[in-house]
């Protein structure tokens, strides 16, 4: 069996960089000054120094009334409330799981916040406590919403909702938080047969239209998903949208359902899923993406 290995110089090196028609945001480095403090407050991202704010880490500024923070483009997942997130099953705990959701700190998801087996409503007894591991174990897959934030800036999540839960079978990336559009559904049914939860925290999760996403019922129901067979041409579907999204991650593009399937769109003029891999495909696709969101927006 034989391999091709490509080998760059760092002078060969890609610039992923797309250039757009929009005016992009000032970008503050440590140590710049913001702005005066006779008008605006200081927030996170900001230090006084005299009559001045200053900026404490290089990233973009967000000014909401006179509150004015610098938000990192390269940083962890702060949560809010409503937030839907994916995360990944780190310990099971006495009455909670800890949940790792790409933040500071591990999240929490409480026994209380889950749904029990068939969707039954009672409170949560001690053999319910028992059979935890049966219901979620280390590893496990989940998508969630964030149901409270606790004062040391950790999470308290819940998966009530029936569209939460255990996940299937699927693909998981992970980006910078920041590359997140925040929009009111962050799941997604694409045209091309794949749905994908794109989590606030920078996780996202890829899997077939036609099978269950979110694993629910009793343990038999659970196994028979899991154990689902997946086509070979949905494997290369979701793996063609996973260099897609990775390709505008890359060139730090915002993503949400329309760029995803317009970046999708433009890779299918490459025939094999991998040569999406190469960096001079990933910026074809970026580049025609940003190119094709710009037009839509100016119409």
């Amino acid at each position: 069996m034989t391999s091709h290995v490509k080998i760059r110089l760092a002078s060969e090196r890609v610039n992923h960089s797309v250039t757009t028609n929009n005016d992009l945001p000032r970008f503050y480095t440590p140590g710049e000054v913001v702005t005066g403090m006779e008008d605006f407050m200081r927030g996170h991202g900001t230090y006084a120094v005299d009559d001045s704010l200053k900026a404490a880490v290089a990233g973009v500024m967000q000014k909401v009334n006179k509150l004015i923070c610098i938000r990192p483009r390269k940083n962890r997942y702060v949560g809010e409330i409503g937030d839907v997130i994916v995360g990944r099953v780190l310990e099971v705990q006495q009455r909670r799981w800890k949940v790792d959701t790409n933040s500071r700190l591990d999240s929490v998801l409480q026994l209380s916040a889950v749904n029990l087996p068939g969707g039954e409503l009672r409170r949560r007894s001690a053999e319910d406590e028992q059979m935890m591991r049966k219901h979620l174990q280390e590893g496990d897959l989940i998508s969630a919403e964030v149901q409270s934030v606790f004062s040391d800036g950790s999470l308290s999540l819940h998966t009530r909702s029936l569209k939460y839960g255990k996940l299937g079978q699927g693909i998981l990336i992970k980006v910078f938080p920041s590359y997140i559009k925040r929009r009111k559904n962050h799941f997604h049914h694409l045209p091309c047969g794949i749905s994908v939860i794109i989590g606030n925290n920078g996780y996202i999760w890829i899997t077939p239209a036609g099978q269950t996403n979110v694993v629910e019922g009793d343990d038999d129901e659970m196994a028979a998903v899991e154990l689902q067979t997946v086509s070979r041409s949905d494997r290369d579907t979701m793996a063609r949208v996973r260099n897609c999204i990775m390709a505008l991650a890359a060139s730090k593009m915002m993503l949400d359902d329309t760029s995803i399937m317009f970046a999708y769109e433009e890779s299918l003029k490459y025939d094999d899923v991998k040569d999406l891999l190469d960096p001079e495909a990933m910026l074809d696709v970026a580049f025609l993406t940003q190119h094709r969101i710009n037009y839509v927006v100016e119409e």
